[in-house]
């Protein structure tokens, strides 16, 4: 599939973030060593119904909501990155998940830099629940078998990325990712009856830098 999605990223006045790539979200640095960074994460999740696709016909939608919890990431060598997530479901689903990435980066010139490296999400039961659970009712609505899920390894894959600097805040990319869905997402009859383990995705990016100082 091909996707286009404007990002947007904001930092303290005269930060400088070494590297940042489209899996993060949005974060605040309490406390920022150059280093070493950790703070605040959140994400905004919009509403998923049957207008995203067929397959979900006669599923529960899980509704417009969003994440928040904690970030922390680590700078090994001046051209790795290791960043872990985790965050806390609200209104669209409640329970917990957490991304961990390591991601290696190299800067051919002043404007250009590519990326890459690999990508490990887990869940709790409750997210799982939300987004690959089929209680009888769904079933009998959709035609899926019913499947009551538990927590675990969600996905793992990889991910790459090549991004040009447009202007000192403007920056904007091209990215190619795929995922092998695990454990409870990989047993759902969502996926096992009308869907694939293996996501594809491709995109384009485009990131503006506001700076902005605090009082």
């Amino acid at each position: 599939m091909l996707q286009a999605a404007p990002l947007v990223s904001l930092g303290k006045a005269g930060s400088a973030v070494r590297f940042s790539s489209r899996n993060d979200n949005m974060s605040y640095a309490l406390l920022d060593q150059g280093h070493f960074r950790a703070g605040a994460v959140g994400k905004l999740i919009f509403e998923r119904d049957e207008d995203d696709s067929s397959d979900l016909d006669g599923l529960d939608r899980p509704k417009f909501g969003g994440e928040v919890g904690g970030f922390a990431e680590v700078y090994p060598t001046d051209w790795m990155r290791l960043r872990a997530e985790i965050r806390q479901g609200i209104r669209s689903h409640h329970g917990v998940v957490a991304d961990v990435a390591a991601d290696a980066f190299a800067d051919l010139g002043d404007t250009v830099r590519i990326s890459a490296g690999p990508r490990l999400t887990a869940a709790s039961s409750d997210y799982f629940d939300a987004y690959y659970g089929v209680n009888a009712a769904e079933s009998a609505a959709s035609g899926l078998g019913t499947y009551d899920p538990g927590g675990g390894i969600h996905s793992a894959g990889l991910g790459a990325e090549i991004n040009w600097m447009a202007t000192e805040k403007l920056e904007t990319g091209v990215y190619a990712e795929y995922r092998r869905l695990m454990g409870a997402a990989a047993d759902s009859s969502l996926v096992r009856e009308r869907g694939s383990r293996d996501q594809f995705l491709v995109g384009v990016t485009a990131t503006y830098r506001f700076d902005f100082t605090l009082p």
